[in-house]
């Protein structure tokens, strides 16, 4: 009898194609209905329910009800970062247009993975932070020093709310497209969420890639010394 976990099951559940193009359009953090998932995937919507059913009985996805309508979400921030971290050994994408071209490079540039910002963005606000000792790597997690407690509360982000929150407060996350870290966790979605509340970045309506505007620019160059200006 094999003792380990039944890792060929998920493997399964992820490997089929229309079940992976689901799960990487959950990854922006979203809930979305059958249909827009059906849409994406090209398929009919009875065939998206069935693969639907199966993420959901293999815990990768959860279902939220709103009346009569049926939101589908990624089940926690595990299941994005196993999806991440696959990305990071998949063979890359045929680039077969101009748009997909377009498209890849807004993605590798600045995207969400899950509700943390990921990309060339995330990684390098991730080394900025390390290297001016506002945050340190201890034990495979990130803390916050005391200088960093005072720069995050002067940028708008208060590191007491974290509160009782069951969630690990900062770790690294192995970031796909820059093959390095960029940080998850309470830590993680806190600076996202930030950002697009104070408009330093706006979401993709296509697609799970962030663009930076002239506020958020100017931000990143004055707080952190990192230069996006064109």
């Amino acid at each position: 009898m094999n003792a380990y976990p039944n890792i060929s099951y998920i493997a399964k559940l992820i490997s089929e194609p229309t079940r992976a193009i689901i799960l990487e359009s959950l990854m922006g953090g979203q809930a979305l209905p059958a249909g827009e998932l059906a849409y994406k995937a090209k398929v009919s919507h009875p065939t998206v329910s069935s693969h639907l059913s199966k993420l959901v009985e293999g815990n990768l996805l959860k279902v939220e009800q709103f009346g009569r309508h049926r939101y589908y979400k990624l089940a926690n921030e595990q299941v994005a970062e196993i999806i991440e971290k696959l990305g990071t050994i998949a063979p890359p994408v045929q680039i077969r247009s101009l748009k997909q071209s377009d498209q890849m490079k807004q993605v590798r540039l600045a995207r969400t993975c899950y509700d943390h910002l990921a990309g060339e963005l995330g990684v390098n606000i991730t080394e900025a932070l390390l290297k001016q000792d506002l945050i340190i790597l201890k034990n495979d997690l990130y803390e916050v020093t005391k200088k960093g407690e005072e720069w995050f509360e002067d940028l708008g982000i208060m590191i007491h709310n974290v509160g009782k929150s069951r969630r690990v407060f900062a770790k690294p996350c192995l970031d796909w497209s820059e093959r390095r870290y960029h940080i998850s966790g309470w830590l993680g979605a806190a600076i996202a969420t930030h950002f697009m509340e104070q408009k330093w970045i706006v979401k993709s309506t296509t697609n799970r890639s962030v663009q930076l505007t002239e506020e958020g620019t100017n931000m990143l160059k004055d707080s952190l010394g990192l230069d996006y200006s064109i």
